[in-house]
């Protein structure tokens, strides 16, 4: 794509949004705006196999609630299937990416200069607390309820890290895990430096996704808007 293909795109969005903007309460479009100032895609997850709807729904409910935007899964033993009545529409203000296997999913992320972090009771000496969010962008692996992450994820790996616990327990549920995870590295993230919100372009794109969905008969809408 040209940078003047990509010019007039940016255009065509913005020129969509403000004429979307004005069949919508200001309420509303102040709402969707200032929920997207605080998103990120800096930080992302990725999820290998999540097979129980509760757990897939948990999850797309932590990443919508501690503005992650983009959730990468990996289904190639069972499909990533929230449960709608769990869910409760969240899944519609984030973007699930689906990738064919996991090394599709590592090499993509590398190319886009992620850093693969895989998440670990046993392995390396990171915790919430001493990870280095200001080192680069970072994914977040999560494996299987019962196995854990994949050997490929392990070999892959740039850096682990771990949930300190100090009972019986060695492990948490991965949503539980994602949660705290989630929580505390998005909220190290916020207060430091690094420039972890989304480009204003893809926010434009995002926000366009998120009035279409909001008002009622908006694709007619728009076509009879000329668009």
């Amino acid at each position: 794509m040209t940078r003047n293909t990509e010019n007039d795109d940016s255009r065509r969005t913005a020129r969509m949004i403000e004429y979307l903007s004005g069949f919508m309460l200001p309420g509303r479009e102040k709402v969707l705006r200032e929920t997207l100032a605080n998103r990120t895609r800096y930080m992302t997850i990725c999820l290998e196999n999540t097979y129980h709807p509760q757990n897939a729904s948990a999850l797309v409910r932590n990443c919508e609630a501690f503005g992650i935007q983009d959730i990468h899964t990996v289904e190639t033993v069972c499909r990533f299937t929230p449960n709608a009545n769990i869910v409760r529409g969240t899944d519609k203000w984030v973007d699930i990416r689906k990738h064919p296997d996991t090394p599709s999913l590592v090499g993509d992320l590398r190319a886009r200069g992620y850093r693969i972090v895989a998440t670990s009771p046993h392995a390396g000496d990171r915790t919430p607390e001493t990870f280095d969010v200001e080192a680069g962008p970072f994914a977040l692996f999560f494996g299987t309820e019962h196995a854990g992450i994949s050997e490929e994820v392990v070999a892959a790996a740039d850096e682990f890290v771990r949930i300190p616990m100090c009972g019986f327990v060695e492990s948490l549920n991965v949503s539980a895990s994602a949660a705290i995870l989630l929580y505390l590295l998005s909220s190290r993230l916020r207060a430091s430096g690094v420039p972890w919100r989304i480009p204003e372009t893809e926010r434009d794109e995002i926000l366009l996704r998120w009035m279409r969905s909001t008002v009622r008969d908006s694709e007619r809408i728009l076509r009879r808007g000329g668009f």
